[in-house]
């Protein structure tokens, strides 16, 4: 009886399937990383690139039906402007690296969900994330600002501020809210007119440059003496030309 022949090749088992939860965890891994590395690619772009516009001023745009805005140049823009800017909402602007410390050890000691943000913050907040009082979109918005100042200028970041800034309902850009207030181009503000600009900021749907309150009034003329004051002890040299 003729005996079979065995073939001399061991045939090969076949590789075991990885688990399925295996296989997921390292495809978000993989997502994860990819989302990151664009999105830090994007937000260094900005350095050079001019945000087309923002997640509130495409939601303020669909409420209103239309927005007045314009991008304008940082030297196009009279210099008191950026220094009232800062005396108003940041005036260490040029000392910190994007947190001030002090302000926001101050705001969770309080229990604050608000207040302690720089313009450096400000800037993230408006152009990359979205308007909200929420621990999580805060804690985004302190990751993303040390890489934000890494990879701009300084004179870059309060150029996006000015021009992202809301001065009004629907009014956004200090080239927009100069011809709304006062009928003059953002190169041609004179130092009122750029002091109560900045008053206004942190509530410009409630109050006016134009027709200042008291209290608007009182606030211009200390920003005015901020704005003073940093530009004698070098705290403006870092946007300054």
């Amino acid at each position: 009886m003729a005996r079979k022949k065995t073939s001399s090749k061991t045939a090969k088992a076949p590789k075991p399937k990885k688990p399925f939860l295996k296989r997921l965890r390292r495809r978000v891994v993989r997502g994860t990383v990819l989302f990151v590395v664009l999105a830090l690619g994007i937000i260094a772009l900005g350095a050079v690139l001019n945000p087309p516009t923002t997640p509130y001023i495409v939601s303020e745009a669909r409420r209103l039906g239309e927005i007045d805005r314009e991008w304008v140049p940082f030297e196009d823009i009279a210099p008191i402007m950026g220094r009232a800017a800062v005396a108003a909402e940041d005036a260490n602007f040029c000392l910190h690296w994007g947190l001030d410390t002090t302000a926001i050890r101050d705001a969770l000691d309080s229990g604050a969900l608000r207040g302690g943000s720089t313009i450096s913050q400000q800037v993230v907040k408006n152009v990359y994330l979205w308007h909200g009082r929420s621990w999580f979109r805060k804690a985004l918005e302190a990751l993303i600002t040390p890489y934000v100042e890494a990879t701009w200028s300084k004179r870059r970041i309060l150029e996006v501020y000015l021009n992202v800034a809301e001065f009004d309902e629907g009014v956004f850009g200090v080239e927009a809210a100069a011809r709304h207030y006062f009928g003059v181009g953002p190169d041609a503000l004179t130092r009122v007119q750029a002091a109560r600009l900045a008053a206004i900021l942190p509530n410009p749907k409630g109050r006016s440059a134009s027709r200042p309150s008291d209290s608007v009034r009182r606030r211009a003329a200390q920003i005015l003496q901020g704005a003073d004051t940093i530009d004698a002890d070098g705290r403006a040299d870092c946007f300054q030309s």
